[in-house]
């Protein structure tokens, strides 16, 4: 399992991130305090707090394309 940290800012962001991931075949959750929703699914998304950073949870070791899809999103 691969992570990092993302923030997503507005509808636009949250529908081109999930276009963008659905494209993997390997699970992506992502992580806001004690929930845990498939990042692949746009309605558990909005149902995070988006104010603030979320963790992705790549449920493979090779993530270096995803992260190089999403990297706009991407907290440094």
């Amino acid at each position: 399992m691969t992570t990092t940290k993302i923030q997503l800012v507005g509808f636009a962001d949250v529908q081109t991130f999930v276009n963008t991931i659905s494209k993997f075949a390997f699970d992506i959750d992502l992580v806001s305090g004690r929930y845990i929703v498939d990042a692949k699914s746009i309605m558990g998304i909005y149902s995070l707090d988006l104010t603030n950073p979320i963790e992705l949870r790549a449920h493979t070791e090779d993530a270096e394309e995803l992260f190089a899809q999403i990297d706009k999103y991407i907290v440094k």
